[in-house]
């Protein structure tokens, strides 16, 4: 069964937030590409739609939007997600993950998309801490 470490990034306020997702929600994601859009509510956000911007395996190899498929291929680099170039001209061969959502994937990157209703503060929880603060203050 898949699990994945979901970072949700809210491009208004330009906070993340990570939320774990397992069991029938991570399946959600199975299958899906770079670029594709989910129901918020697989992530804790319902009413909102997020979009696939990115992610990881365990070892730490991104997922590359040009590169199709699921599994490592080793392709040769000239920037972006994978490789920083330190000189001009510079390539590399680097082992990268393809831009489908496999269970081998351990972290997920994604963007509000489309927003809901309530306030994403409000559905992770994360303003009842800083309002606590401030009561006590």
């Amino acid at each position: 069964m898949a699990t994945f470490q979901v970072v949700v990034s809210d491009p208004e306020s330009g906070r993340s937030y990570q939320h774990e997702v397992d069991g029938q929600d991570a399946n959600r994601f199975l299958g899906l590409e770079i670029g594709d859009e989910v129901d918020g509510g697989a992530v804790g956000l319902d009413g909102y739609t997020v979009e696939i911007t990115g992610g990881s395996d365990s070892a730490g190899r991104p997922l590359r939007s040009d590169v199709n498929g699921a599994e490592l291929q080793d392709v040769l680099l000239t920037g972006g997600p994978g490789f920083n170039p330190e000189n001009d001209g510079e390539r590399k061969r680097v082992t990268v993950r393809g831009k489908e959502v496999s269970e081998a994937v351990a972290q997920l990157n994604v963007s509000i998309a489309e927003r809901g209703e309530e306030s994403v503060e409000d559905l992770y929880g994360e303003g009842e801490e800083e309002d606590a603060d401030a009561a006590e203050a």
